[in-house]
């Protein structure tokens, strides 16, 4: 006779259904955020924030600059409330960002990366001789 024998789940089935679910999630957030988004500022598509000091009445102060653009890379008409609100809800969003570092956040894609300027690797300066 044919037993019935139970065997465990494999791992690449659990890894699939809990890639799936780390999808949706993503998905969903990444929905909320653009409808925030679209709410605080209407036409926002990429969100940028610099951390930049400020000295005023001779006391040095750290301020977040926030540029908010559309997606032609113009910028949104927003006022200074906007701006705030834009940057809070990303920080609410994103809790375990360093935000003393700058960030640049793409509505499309859902993605908080890291936006700090960097060289072109080889600018075809080192094979000349300084000129004299």
């Amino acid at each position: 006779m044919n037993e019935i024998h139970r065997t465990a789940s494999s791992p690449r089935a659990e890894a699939a259904i809990t890639s799936a679910a780390e999808a949706a999630k993503h998905l969903a957030r990444t929905g909320v955020i653009a409808r925030q988004l679209d709410a605080i500022a209407p036409g926002t598509f990429h969100v940028r924030t610099v951390p930049v000091s400020t000295e005023r009445d001779g006391a040095r102060r750290r301020a977040t600059w926030v540029a908010l653009d559309d997606a032609l890379g113009l910028p949104v008409k927003a006022d200074r409330e906007a701006h705030r609100a834009a940057l809070g809800l990303l920080r609410r969003m994103f809790p375990a960002a360093d935000w003393t570092r700058p960030h640049a956040y793409h509505a499309s894609t859902g993605d908080l990366a890291l936006d700090e300027p960097t060289a072109p690797a080889d600018l075809g300066l080192d094979d000349q001789e300084p000129q004299r």
